[in-house]
């Protein structure tokens, strides 16, 4: 067995920045939610509670219209996880 160090995404924190950026653009979440033509905000909310993440072709919107990259959006952490090596050999 091995322990490697796995990297993830940190939901709650990610969340918080992607809300942060918004209001540091000046948007609201209503002008959000019609740049991507959603029926409603409820998407915009879950993403900036950490409910969900938007997927990757939206955190690419987002971030363009926001004046950052998605890597200031996304906090990653790293895990210890064990691993058996003739998997990660054989892999």
């Amino acid at each position: 067995m091995c322990k490697i160090n796995k990297p993830v995404i940190n939901v709650a924190a990610t969340a918080a920045r992607i809300k942060e950026y918004r209001i540091r653009a000046g948007y609201s979440v209503r002008e959000i939610q019609n740049i991507f033509n959603f029926s409603s905000p409820e998407a915009v909310y879950a993403w900036e509670k950490g409910k969900y993440l938007p997927t990757i072709d939206n955190m690419i919107v987002i971030a363009d219209v926001y004046g950052v990259t998605v890597d200031d959006f996304i906090v990653r952490d790293v895990i210890e996880v064990e691993c058996d090596i003739q998997e990660v050999k054989s892999a």
